[in-house]
């Protein structure tokens, strides 16, 4: 309970947010800006707690918006992608004890800058739809990015998004995915000692916002423009992405 004390009432608030958006990304968009939960939560605590807090949180995420688009998967298109994101994972584990708070920072601020103006400047036409070699590429850089910040969407979306799939399947394979990755990753992080009683105390008093975010997710997906939610997001990224920077630097 100290430790619960021990927070300010702005990274309870800034990290519901999160939590929040993070749920209805996952469950209503498949998860493309649930990267701001870390940077959001970074601005507070470090970088690795913030991570570490968030994957059991979007475990219990995953196993709600699964449910919800399991059959709509398609096997083609995670065979191509899941070997690679476990290499990213991989890579990240392996780089962990060089990656102190402050360098977390500026490489976290630098990818939501990066991500906010990709998705703003609409760079998902850039990718080759389709292409195995850029589904590979595309999900080890999701793997890492996802080990170190949760950050796997925007990476998976370059691969997903040209090829124009009908929005269930889209939904269907991002989501499946995501929720492999954060499996994979469960055991990375309990490897390095980042599941521990703290952290998933802080996690437990935010998983009711997860739930909310999820069920308001399902809804909103079916309401709500796509591209609005998106560009919010994405310029809230951008602003918390100057922030970090300036907070490593």
């Amino acid at each position: 309970m100290d430790l619960i004390n021990s927070f300010s009432l702005s990274f309870w608030l800034l990290a519901g947010l999160g939590v929040l958006i993070t749920g209805i990304s996952k469950s209503g968009f498949a998860g493309g800006v649930g990267v701001i939960s870390v940077p959001l939560m970074s601005l507070y605590i470090g970088p690795v707690q913030a991570a570490a807090i968030m994957l059991p949180l979007l475990i219990l995420m995953d196993f709600f918006s699964v449910r919800a688009w399991w059959h709509s998967k398609r096997v083609d298109l995670l065979k191509i992608m899941l070997p690679g994101a476990v290499l990213g994972i991989f890579t990240g584990y392996l780089l962990f004890d060089y990656l102190n708070d402050d360098i977390l920072r500026l490489l976290l601020g630098i990818l939501s800058i990066c991500f906010g103006l990709w998705g703003l400047l609409n760079g998902s036409k850039l990718g080759q739809g389709g292409s195995p070699v850029v589904g590979v590429i595309s999900s080890t850089l999701a793997g890492f990015t996802s080990f170190i910040a949760h950050a796997g969407g925007p990476p998976m979306n370059f691969y997903l998004i040209p090829m124009k799939l009908p929005r269930e399947q889209f939904l269907g394979t991002a989501v499946v995915f995501l929720a492999i990755v954060n499996l994979v990753k469960l055991v990375a992080y309990g490897a390095l000692g980042q599941i521990n009683t703290d952290n998933l105390l802080v996690g437990l008093v935010l998983a009711p916002v997860a739930w909310i975010g999820i069920k308001l997710g399902l809804i909103i997906h079916k309401m709500l423009d796509d591209q609005l939610f998106y560009r919010i997001i994405l310029i809230m990224l951008l602003i918390v992405g100057i922030k970090l920077i300036a907070d490593g630097i």
